[in-house]
């Protein structure tokens, strides 16, 4: 009798650790249950992938959502509307919300917003500092936790662990692989001078590549002291990945399509402080050696560090303009920009973005379309052109760097645990996220 399956993709291209090949994949109760010829199943709902890709769905380790407490600009349901629109079926969110995402109360009052409210699956990172470092053990493990994050530069309060004993503390404490936003904060300081009113090219000037590099060796040397795993965001130096593919044991690496697609100083000029971030887009000669470290395999994962400001807030003069844009929704697309000017294959693109989120921090049935696991699929169509734009943009800020840019390579929609929910550019079946589980945190029996 033939099998009876919820939902089968059928005929699609599906990329995957073993390579590209056509296949159908069927589903049931959420979950992928064969991968291969089903023309002889039958099923409750069929989608025709033909002429498509059917990639594991898209994780993005970085973003930040804003809510609580800047819901002016986003919050999880926007924020999250803007990933499934883009292709993207799961996210990590920062810590440095108002309140700081810092204690148990704060991390279940996040989880309990999202849940079945926003509209893909979600991590949430707790904050390292120094008054709950001797927490961080049982923070670490709760449900819907991605793990520690902890800024070494550009943050406020209590979030900024700029001193190397509190960051041997933290590293001391913690099980789990933990994430930094790695910039000296002494040297930020020491050249704030460098800032020249009116003028966002001088941005990557007071954040130069030494304030981002000294961060960086102090990190994994203190991680090799303690004997801890550490994840460095966003890379924006030539140097730092130099420096990195050495440091493989205990460093993983994290870049984001803006370091990989601008180039200072002409998106200063072109863009403004639209295209203001930290650490900062820099020149070519930091975008080739980011390009070469990915190329080379030293890159783990791509997270866009999705962080929206309103364009009211963005339109002030530099440097009261606050660091971050919108990039969540724009992930999938510059990146299959990228696959298609053969930058970077597609396999490397699911790499990076599925089976390197899944590998580095031990997430549960997600990353790979494996019979088992969640049935979560970003459908791509590798061959067509459109064009980002505002209008397009979902995020509660309306605007994207890459307004007119036209891309090739296109998300046609998304499945997540078995549900389509954006097909087309249409959002189908909205608010049913839940949280990622991760192995380290399972219960135990």
């Amino acid at each position: 009798m033939a099998q009876t399956y919820d939902l089968i993709l059928k005929g699609g291209i599906v990329v995957n650790h073993d390579g590209e090949i056509a296949r159908d994949v069927g589903v049931v109760g959420g979950r992928i249950m064969a991968i291969g010829d089903l023309s002889r199943a039958s099923a409750g709902e069929t989608i025709d992938c033909k002429g498509l890709h059917v990639l594991p769905g898209v994780i993005d380790t970085q973003v930040h959502f804003r809510e609580p407490g800047a819901t002016h600009k986003e919050d999880l349901e926007s924020g999250s509307r803007s990933a499934v629109m883009g292709g993207v079926t799961a996210v990590f969110e920062m810590p440095n919300t108002n309140p700081l995402t810092i204690t148990a109360e704060t991390m279940a009052d996040k989880v309990k917003r999202a849940h079945h409210r926003m509209h893909c699956d979600f991590a949430f990172f707790i904050g390292g500092t120094r008054e709950n470092t001797h927490l961080l053990p049982e923070l670490e493990l709760l449900p819907g936790c991605a793990g520690v994050k902890v800024f070494m530069g550009s943050s406020t309060g209590s979030l900024l662990l700029e001193d190397e004993e509190g960051l041997r503390q933290v590293l001391k404490v913690i099980r789990r692989r933990a994430s930094f936003h790695a910039e000296d904060e002494a040297r930020l300081r020491e050249r704030k001078s460098l800032q020249r009113e009116g003028d966002p090219t001088s941005h990557p000037e007071w954040r130069d590549p030494q304030a981002a590099m000294i961060a960086t060796e102090r990190l994994v040397r203190v991680a090799r002291e303690t004997g801890k795993r550490v994840h460095v965001l966003h890379i924006s130096t030539a140097q730092e990945m130099d420096f990195l593919k050495d440091h493989k044991d205990v460093a993983s690496v994290e870049v984001t399509p803006h370091h990989l697609t601008l180039e200072a100083p002409e998106c200063y000029q072109r863009l403004g402080t639209l295209a203001q971030m930290n650490p900062p887009v820099r020149d070519a000669s930091h975008k080739a050696g980011i390009w070469h470290g990915l190329t080379q395999g030293v890159v783990d994962v791509l997270g866009s560090d999705h962080a929206p400001h309103t364009l009211e807030e963005k339109s002030k003069s530099y440097p009261a303009t606050p660091s971050g844009m919108t990039g969540v929704q724009t992930l999938v697309p510059l990146m299959l920009d990228h696959v298609n000017a053969g930058r970077l294959s597609l396999m490397r693109f699911v790499d990076l973005t599925s089976h390197g989120p899944a590998r580095l921090f031990n997430i549960a049935g997600k990353g790979r379309i494996a019979v088992g696991n969640d049935a979560d699929f970003t459908v791509i169509d590798l061959k067509r052109r459109e064009t980002i734009t505002n209008a397009w943009t979902a995020s509660r800020a309306g605007w994207t760097p890459y307004d007119g840019v036209q891309v090739t390579g296109w998300p046609v929609g998304i499945v997540i645990r078995g549900r389509r929910v954006m097909w087309q550019g249409e959002l189908v079946e909205p608010s049913k996220g839940e949280a990622i589980k991760f192995m380290e945190a399972l219960p135990q029996s």
